[in-house]
């Protein structure tokens, strides 16, 4: 059993973030399907609106990661090894969380720094919350 990214469909520097990532998952070890679509029985209603926020992972044996937890998982699972082992510690992942939650509140920005060469096809439907 893989495990499953759920991410945000409606979203540009999403969907090239996981696309980026599957290119990297060179085991297969996951499979990204968008919350909005996602058919997966473990999505409850509250894990569906928890999704408008952040990415994030049901892990093969079923725990639930989200946001920056989700994101460390994914790089270590990939190669990222150590350093994103050690980065899910405290205090470091509190620091992470904080700008995970950063980054998902621009990611408009974030797309256009990080993959300007892309086409801009779908807007990001961000949904903030102070």
């Amino acid at each position: 059993m893989r495990h499953t990214i759920l991410w945000d469909g409606e979203c540009g520097f999403c969907q090239r973030t996981v696309e980026w990532l599957l290119r990297r998952d060179r085991q297969h070890l996951f499979e990204a399907v968008p919350y909005q679509t996602a058919q997966d029985p473990r999505l409850t209603p509250e894990l569906r609106r928890a999704c408008a926020q952040a990415v994030h992972v049901i892990t093969a044996d079923g725990k639930v990661l989200r946001g920056a937890r989700a994101v460390l998982f994914l790089l270590e699972s990939i190669g990222g090894g150590k350093l994103a082992r050690w980065a899910s510690y405290p205090p470091l992942v509190w620091l992470l969380e904080a700008a995970y939650r950063f980054v998902a509140n621009h990611r408009d920005i974030f797309d256009r720094l990080l993959f300007p060469r892309q086409s801009r096809t779908g807007g990001c439907h961000v949904h903030r919350h102070n």
